[in-house]
Parts: structure tokens; sequence; C-alpha cells
């Protein structure tokens, strides 16, 4: 059974082209990662500096792991200024009966 995982961020004001732009970048190195699913990347349409990336991953340790390099040698240095808040990251299993 597949993990979901969403990532919530909010651009900086006027940034949000920027921040997509970095992941369109970056992500072909997460969707290369052990246990990678997909991910992609949406823009909300009301406000548009809010970005959610949509996840699925194999495993819960696959996504510590990717999430462990993100943190260290595989930090993405271009969106220092690029995010306005905290990431909001939530995990979520498959519930169909």
């Amino acid at each position: 059974m597949s993990l979901h995982v969403t990532l919530e961020l909010t651009a900086t004001e006027g940034r949000a082209e920027e921040l997509i732009a970095v992941f369109k970048k970056h992500l072909p190195d997460t969707r290369a990662r052990q246990g990678c699913e997909f991910v992609t990347v949406h823009q909300d349409r009301a406000n548009p500096h809010q970005i959610l990336l949509i996840e699925r991953w194999t495993t819960m340790e696959d996504d510590q792991a990717y999430r462990a390099w993100r943190a260290g040698e595989g930090a993405i240095r271009d969106m220092k200024g690029l995010v306005a808040a905290p990431p909001v990251l939530r995990y979520f299993d498959d519930a169909d009966a």
C-alpha cells in the first residue's frame, strides 16, 4: 500500500512563478529517488501563491530517506527567499472500502 503525501507551500509575494520554476528544475531528482511513484505540482486558482505538491511513495521509509536527503546533500538552495511560511506536510493512507 502506497503512502500519499501533500506538501503545501506559500510562495513569497510576487514569486510564485519562480518557485514553480525551481520545482521544474529539481523534481526530476525527486522522481528518480527510490520509492517515488509520482510527484506533481499544483497552483491554487484563487490564491496563486499557494502551491501544493502531491506525492506518492512506496513506503514511509522511502519518504523519510528522501526528506533526509533533501535536508542534507539534496537541499534545494534556489528556494531561499521564495517561501513565505513554514511548509505544511501531511501523510495519508488509502482508506477506501
